[in-house]
């Protein structure tokens, strides 16, 4: 049987997602102000060995920004913030915190989305890229947890790339930076 339905819940996630990487990817940090919230590719063409060949259709990291006030049932709907903005920009901090990587390595794409498309097309945008930085070096989306929580593991991304001082204070990751390179090359089908 072939079927179709083109208002499917996937298909349309699928859609937005295409849009998003139809887009031509800009600066890390954008450089123009917009408002909203949505979802986001980052891109990496450096030299890192790691990453090294990765073309500007194959996104590093994929996340989202939802709107304010969208945890506490507050309306959505409107976006006169720059919430998906400023997220982009606690990530170009990241890199920059990051004894081995420039920031002038990195571009992004984004996408100001109505919120109840938001998890959907991040969803699918990791489901079809599976970016390093989503599936195997987690960590990269992390903020500050605090004095409280330093007995807690140093992420992958942290331990690979270090530079956040917070980060820093944690405890080490049970994996080397050799052993989460290793996994990046297994990922990337290099062995």
């Amino acid at each position: 049987m072939r079927a179709y339905n083109p208002l499917s819940v996937d298909e349309l996630g699928r859609n937005a997602a295409r849009a998003l990487m139809a887009y031509p990817s800009a600066k890390l940090p954008p450089d123009e102000s917009f408002n909203g919230a949505g979802v986001y590719t980052i891109h990496y063409q450096g030299a890192f060995p790691a990453y090294a060949d990765m073309g500007d259709q194959e996104p590093i990291y994929v996340g989202k920004a939802d709107p304010q006030g969208k945890r506490q049932g507050r309306d959505a709907t409107r976006q006169t913030t720059p919430v998906l903005l400023r997220r982009i920009s606690e990530h170009a901090g990241s890199i920059q915190s990051a004894e081995n990587l420039a920031l002038d390595d990195f571009r992004c794409r984004w996408l100001v989305l109505d919120p109840v498309w938001i998890s959907l097309t991040e969803q699918v945008l990791i489901a079809e890229y599976r970016p390093i930085w989503n599936v195997l070096v987690d960590g990269f989306g992390h903020h500050d947890q605090g004095r409280t929580r330093r007995n807690q593991k140093r992420s992958r991304w942290d331990t690979l790339h270090p530079g956040r001082g917070w980060a820093a204070h944690s405890q080490d990751n049970a994996d080397s930076a050799d052993t989460i390179m290793a996994a990046i090359s297994a990922h990337r089908g290099e062995t």
